[in-house]
């Protein structure tokens, strides 16, 4: 079990390191997947040495993923929508949304 434990903090990590440092929505975007990803292995290694029901766990990370597809959607409409108003999808340009 330790060893997707690591994994899934190596990949949170680096998700958690993109969404920090990167300017680039696509980039942001990207690296949420990676953080999503990783709350998935730590469900299924949860699900497989701790509990009971054989499926909750591969139950839960399907409901992660559709989440995370749903949350793709919103956000690469919205970084299609602001690359047509302003040419670009840096993080800058988002701070003109605010009223």
């Amino acid at each position: 079990m330790h060893h997707y434990l690591y994994l899934a903090a190596i990949l949170f990590a680096i998700g958690l390191f993109g969404v920090i440092t990167r300017r680039n929505v696509i980039g942001i975007l990207m690296s949420l997947e990676l953080m999503f990803n990783a709350v998935n292995i730590n469900l299924v290694a949860f699900n497989k040495y701790m509990a009971g029901e054989p499926l909750a766990g591969q139950l839960f990370a399907i409901f992660i993923v559709v989440v995370a597809a749903a949350e793709a959607t919103v956000g690469l409409a919205i970084v299609l929508l602001v690359y047509r108003n302003w040419r670009g999808v840096e993080t800058d340009n988002f701070s003109v949304m605010k009223w």
